[in-house]
């Protein structure tokens, strides 16, 4: 029996091109300071966007009884359709349904967490070699996601004296042919920010004068404090096509359990039917998201008290106002006051101080001498600015700020 021809003589394994081009912008700088927390001080992070991290945050009990209920019967432990079981997807369109925005089972994708449904809607939408805009500030992810695909990322400004508004005509000049998909996330992260109604329009009227389907990353839909109102973007158009994301993760306070959707906004049929089977066919990549997450969700959606809600709600706001008061104070720090989410964005007047010429020396200082650890504004394509996490207990935020302030006064001019 003959041999086959090759000139494969020696091992030669190489990376793929997929994999060489991803990375997370958070993991570069991150993994790259040398700087260890003072070991005198215990540690206190406030950079993981993580709401279970101190315990203070919990899932309704209603919640984990629904899981717990599933686990039990047996039913769950199989393959789900890669779309999602069509009792969970209805169950979505149903708590999520408005009159100016229908859903149906048939518009609803269940995916693996909210990073698995913004996967699916770049991987959807954009082509190797295509444009995506992307918010700067924004989600880190967003940018992994494009650069992996061979997406080439144009960024527009949000805007911190207009509370993080978007800078519309500065997006428009980015427009051009290869423009696939622009990404806009409301309420945002990192800037704890919620879009105006009016706002929302003028941004949906650029993108219909420009034909520019949106993926409206809303993960924290509802999350708002006082004196805000979260519009979901697709209420707000009849032409415009939107793919929305969200998820489990952060109003129910379960990251873990890997659970989000897609919803499929489409009224024109400009997706029309190729979107949607090309949804359909990405989604079998992973054959489907947690079975047993899925199969509760009509409970977890739909017999969670609205108390659950309020309390999460009430808790952060609180946080927030804590957060702002005290380090409105300290000198060389400024706060952009958040309307929602989970983060703060401060902005650091470098003018002011002798030995800190950027946002990632001040954090790693910061860690070095007190132990708190906050992730710079350059992960994020946003320079001398830090992001805070406020989902710590009381007591440690006012821990960690004293300690910030202490630092400030020391390094300030």
């Amino acid at each position: 029996m003959s041999t086959p021809s090759s000139s494969r003589n020696s091992w030669k394994v190489s990376a793929s091109i997929v994999s060489k081009r991803t990375s997370n912008p958070i993991r570069a700088i991150v993994d790259h300071i040398k700087v260890k927390p003072n070991v005198n001080k215990s540690m206190i992070s406030l950079a993981l966007g993580d709401p279970t991290l101190f315990g203070n945050f919990k899932i309704h009990q209603t919640c984990t009884d629904a899981v717990a209920k599933q686990l039990h019967s047996y039913k769950s432990n199989g393959y789900p359709p890669s779309t999602g079981y069509l009792s969970a997807r209805k169950a979505v369109a149903d708590k999520f349904t408005l009159p100016e925005a229908p859903l149906t089972a048939q518009d609803v994708i269940i995916t693996s967490g909210c990073s698995g449904a913004l996967d699916m809607c770049i991987g959807v939408l954009c082509n190797e070699g295509d444009n995506i805009l992307l918010p700067r500030p924004g989600f880190s992810l967003y940018q992994t996601l494009a650069d992996s695909k061979g997406v080439e990322v144009r960024y527009y400004d949000l805007l911190p004296e207009n509370n993080w508004e978007m800078d519309l005509k500065q997006l428009e000049t980015l427009i051009d042919e290869r423009t696939a998909t622009v990404v806009m996330n409301n309420p945002s992260n990192p800037c704890g920010s919620v879009f105006r109604k009016q706002h929302l329009l003028d941004f949906l009227e650029v993108c219909d004068r420009h034909h520019l389907p949106v993926i409206a990353d809303e993960i924290y839909c509802d999350l708002v404090f006082s004196g805000n109102e979260f519009f979901p973007l697709a209420s707000l158009t009849k032409t415009v096509p939107v793919l929305s994301v969200g998820g489990l993760a952060k109003k129910y306070l379960v990251p873990g359990w890997r659970v989000g959707w897609i919803f499929i906004h489409d009224r024109q049929d400009i997706f029309a039917k190729e979107v949607r089977e090309g949804l359909n066919s990405l989604s079998q990549l992973i054959l489907g998201s947690n079975s047993l997450v899925q199969s509760s969700l009509e409970d977890i959606l739909h017999n969670t008290d609205s108390s659950f809600y309020d309390d999460t709600r009430v808790q952060l706001e609180a946080n927030a106002k804590l957060s702002t008061e005290i380090l409105s104070k300290v000198p060389g720090l400024k706060v952009i006051v958040p309307q929602g989410a989970m983060y703060v964005m401060i902005s650091i007047n470098i003018a002011e101080f002798k030995d800190i010429d950027n946002d990632i020396i001040f954090t790693e200082k910061l860690l070095g001498e007190e132990s708190v650890m906050c992730l710079p504004g350059s992960v994020f394509q946003c320079p001398n600015f830090i992001r805070i996490v406020f989902t710590s207990p009381p007591e440690v935020l006012k821990e960690a700020y004293e300690r910030m302030a202490e630092f400030c006064a020391r390094h300030h001019k």
